[in-house]
């Protein structure tokens, strides 16, 4: 059962064509909506959701566009469920929130608000999967990690950006994260593909990246931190690069186009 489709009046399979489903690349366009859906209020999901590539955008107290911490979500996904076949139009206020392990497949955000993604679950074994899709205009941060777990990134295309994926670096409950990057296409401007907290134990894997449009000395691949619980701004380690099983790619993992 999804929960609040019928609110949306959302009935059906979706038709998705093939280059909907196309993975990340630069040659392949940002999605035409197939119609638009105001959200005046967070969205629960359970189960899968398919939203047959209709664009969902925030109206009254999801109405915002700031990047103060602490908005709702346009959709919130319980543990285990999938978001696929979504445009997030703007105001996108906080994106999506992944409560557990989930997955968000062929979801695009046009205009990232606050953050497109957070992943927020306890548990050690959570597995957050995002296949496909892609996100722009974000100031500062695309997809979250706040919780625990394993965030795997593949086919997914990111353009003019702060940080593609922050592991949480002042969170007052912190975890050791994982997370696996392969497929990525990069337009810049941007800042860094990853940054991770190596005094909790994160790992990062970079993998098949291809950056567009840089001087290859702009965007940093991994940014490594010392993370902490106090609310205080993390202290960045230099320089950014590969480190063993911290940062793990190497020159060949990344492509300059």
């Amino acid at each position: 059962m999804i929960a609040g489709v019928s609110a949306l009046g959302i009935t059906g399979a979706a038709i998705v064509t093939t280059t909907m489903l196309s993975t990340a690349g630069a040659a392949s366009s940002w999605p035409s909506d197939t119609g638009s859906k105001p959200v005046s209020k967070t969205v629960p999901v359970s189960g899968v959701y398919d939203g047959g590539m209709k664009k969902f955008y925030g109206t009254g107290a999801l109405g915002g566009d700031s990047q103060d911490e602490g908005q709702d979500p346009i959709f919130e996904l319980a543990d285990g469920a999938t978001l696929k076949n979504v445009v997030i139009g703007t105001p996108a206020a906080d994106g999506v929130h992944c409560k557990g392990s989930c997955t968000l497949q062929n979801v695009w955000w046009l205009d990232v608000g606050e953050d497109a993604a957070s992943f927020k679950g306890t548990s050690s074994s959570a597995q957050y999967k995002v296949i496909g899709g892609g996100a722009k205009k974000a100031d500062d941060k695309v997809l979250q990690f706040n919780g625990a777990g394993t965030l795997t990134v593949t086919g997914f295309r990111v353009e003019d950006f702060g940080k593609l994926v922050r592991s949480c670096g002042n969170c007052k409950k912190q975890y050791k994260r994982t997370i696996v990057l392969s497929d990525i296409d990069v337009v810049a401007p941007g800042k860094s593909i990853v940054g991770v907290n190596e005094n909790y134990g994160d790992t990062a894997s970079l993998r098949n990246v291809r950056i567009h449009g840089d001087s290859k000395k702009k965007i940093e691949m991994c940014v490594r931190f010392t993370g902490n619980n106090t609310g205080k701004e993390p202290k960045k380690l230099s320089p950014a690069g590969p480190y063993g099983k911290v940062c793990n790619f190497t020159a060949s993992d990344i492509t300059y186009k």
